[in-house]
């Protein structure tokens, strides 16, 4: 498992994507801070949530990992990998965890970013700044969230194989399915893997994340959600990838 896994970490490291899309994640996040840290004035009860939640590494690790899975059908890389890998529920898995350990990095390294860009504007103007074990505890959340939607858009990747289809539907899922889940079932869309689980694993407010008056669920049982999310999908493709044909 150790090989498989010290491969599938090459193989992100070296490639042009991941390092694109990574550079473009720390960007925006930045982006993002400078402009709430100069454009608004957060008060000492918001500043946490206000400034300190901007990392798009979510997002982006979750596309990459969608892309990393299905671009191996796309580049037709898939039978080369199982010919090194003939288990095709280790390939899976360690994929699973490459792109997992690739979130949690990309996450972190966005952290130490937006956690120097937030504080050093803040205190340039004035501006209420939070504790730093505060900081500390809420960006361990953000990695959390960057961590389990990598695993996640793994699994869901593995049930695709059409890359362009798979990333359209995950952008469907997320600006559209699952709001209007929200708001026609909150009930139901507090469970939603693109939208209110990750905002309650980051401890926002329903309001704050957008999603009006819903109370959402408690982050510890957001992240057995989570799981649970991970461990069908992951199961899900486990089992089509066995059935498959290298074709």
């Amino acid at each position: 498992m150790r090989p498989l896994l010290e491969a599938e970490l090459i193989k992100l490291r070296t490639t042009r994507t991941f390092v694109a899309l990574a550079g473009v994640a720390v960007g925006t996040s930045v982006l993002i801070v400078t402009l709430v840290c100069l454009l608004s004035e957060p008060t000492e009860e918001s500043v946490l949530t206000d400034v300190f939640t901007s990392d798009t590494s979510s997002f982006f690790i979750t596309i990459l990992a969608i892309v990393g899975i299905t671009g191996e059908w796309r580049h037709r890389t898939i039978t080369s990998s199982l010919l090194a890998a003939p288990d095709r529920l280790r390939f899976l898995a360690a994929k699973t965890l490459a792109f997992a350990v690739a979130g949690a990095v990309l996450s972190v390294a966005i952290s130490v970013a937006i956690g120097i860009t937030g504080y050093t504007i803040l205190a340039s103007r004035d501006l209420p700044t939070p504790d730093v074990l505060d900081v500390l505890a809420q960006l361990g959340r953000n990695v959390a969230v960057a961590t389990l939607l990598a695993a996640f858009g793994v699994g869901l990747g593995s049930l695709v194989r059409n890359q362009a289809v798979a990333v359209v539907g995950v952008l469907l899922l997320g600006l559209v399915i699952e709001p209007t889940l929200l708001a026609l079932a909150p009930d139901v869309g507090v469970y939603g893997p693109f939208g209110a689980l990750p905002a309650s694993i980051q401890d926002i407010p329903g309001e704050d994340a957008g999603f009006d008056d819903t109370d959402l669920v408690a982050p510890g049982l957001a992240v057995l959600a989570m799981l649970a999310w991970i461990g069908a999908f992951f199961a899900a493709g486990a089992a089509l990838l066995k059935r498959r044909d290298l074709d």
